[in-house]
């Protein structure tokens, strides 16, 4: 660890690849990965390519979202799989809970339900 930039062994296995985990997973994030192999041209075209996405995606939304109150229809926007807003009970303040369903989602590697976002 000491020859990485001291950091911990922990700090240093964070973003090992895992099999089996959903292709939502930052781990497979294509951009890391090339940068992770010294491949750094690559790895900014494929960043500036998977920020593009992101907005665009984005615009998507707003653009639904607005539609949306045109019509008078509500929009829930974006919903996470596998947690759910609320508020704290004790603090106030909003949290993410774990909804369940990812270990499930795992065990049966069914990830359809996941969008792709890479």
């Amino acid at each position: 660890a000491e020859n990485m930039y001291f950091f911990s062994d922990l700090a240093l296995t964070l973003n090992e690849p895992e099999e089996r985990v959903a292709p939502t997973d930052s781990r497979l994030r294509p951009d890391q990965r090339l940068m992770e192999s010294g491949r750094w041209d690559e790895a900014n075209v494929e960043k500036q390519r998977l920020e593009e996405k992101q907005r665009a995606v984005r615009r998507r939304r707003e653009a639904e979202a607005v539609e949306a109150l045109e019509e008078g229809k509500d929009y829930e926007g974006y919903i996470p799989l596998w947690f759910e807003r609320k508020v704290d009970a004790v603090t106030g303040e909003l949290i993410c809970v774990y909804r369940g369903g990812y270990w499930e989602a795992k065990d049966k590697q069914d990830w359809s339900m996941c969008p792709n976002i890479f």
